[in-house]
């Protein structure tokens, strides 16, 4: 049986660095999302998309130095591309998020826990191939 990546030591690695990069951009994007929907009392979707695109952008920069180690000067295209796929995370997120909480009643944060593991798949894969080429 083929498959279609190869899980060689480089891309297990990679996927444990983009994972620790995931845990401080969680950190930002959970504390951000819980300061505007707690203090701030924003909407809790657009609370989730403040502190996602907070947590995408610095993971941006984490990823590109030291999860895929770029050297391209593109930093520009590549930042948008980034985002890019972020966007389309942030709408998987959001669609998980509404699905777990708004329709099975789940934890909001519980809820929005399963989110960010499902869009972390969506997210690394998507910057491998797409972004960090």
């Amino acid at each position: 049986m083929e498959y279609l990546f190869v899980m060689d030591k480089t891309l297990i690695y990679k996927f444990l660095k983009f994972g620790i990069v995931g845990c401080s951009g969680m950190i930002i994007d959970f504390g951000m999302t819980y300061i505007c929907k707690e203090f701030f009392k924003l909407n809790k979707f657009i609370s989730n998309a403040i502190g996602f695109i907070l947590a995408a952008t610095s993971n941006y920069f984490l990823n590109r130095v030291w999860t895929f180690e770029s050297h391209s000067e593109q930093i520009g295209t590549q930042y948008i591309q980034f985002m890019i796929v972020s966007t389309i995370g942030l709408g998987i997120n959001s669609l998980v998020l509404y699905l777990l909480n708004e329709k099975l009643k789940w934890n909001f944060y519980l809820s929005k826990l399963f989110a960010i593991g499902i869009t972390t798949i969506w997210n690394f894969f998507a910057n491998l191939l797409f972004t960090f080429t």
